[in-house]
């Protein structure tokens, strides 16, 4: 089992910049994969970004590429989200997600992940 906790959103103005955390507990970190997904109000959850269990490698929807970094550190469990950029576009609530996988392997399809956090609202004020 997996606890995932991540951290407040917020409200933003466009351009501007914020960073998500999320928190895993129950497995040793280096041996789930993670990934951030996000919906928006009348829209399916949509994947954002995923990383592999070694942190070797990563990928992003097209629609953040070059504004969205996710990242992990290994002593803090923890996984971030950090968003530049931002638009209205972006408004959504934020999900970080975890499943069992070590190696290089990402995931993009929230159909493949096991664990879910609480989500957290992102807005981003025009």
């Amino acid at each position: 089992q997996v606890h995932l906790v991540e951290s407040e959103g917020g409200l933003v103005q466009a351009g501007g910049s914020l960073r998500l955390s999320c928190a895993a507990s129950g497995r040793t970190f280096s041996s789930i994969a993670m990934g951030w997904f996000r919906q928006a109000p009348g829209k399916e959850r949509e994947f954002v970004a995923a990383i592999s269990g070694s942190g070797g490698s990563s990928n992003y929807a097209d629609s953040v590429k070059g504004r969205f970094t996710i990242s992990r550190d290994g002593a803090k469990n923890t996984v971030y989200l950090q968003m530049n950029s931002l638009s209205p576009e972006d408004t959504a609530v934020y999900y970080c997600a975890a499943r069992p996988s070590v190696g290089w392997r990402w995931y993009r399809d929230p159909y493949e992940y096991d664990y879910w956090g609480q989500g957290t609202q992102v807005t981003v004020s025009s």
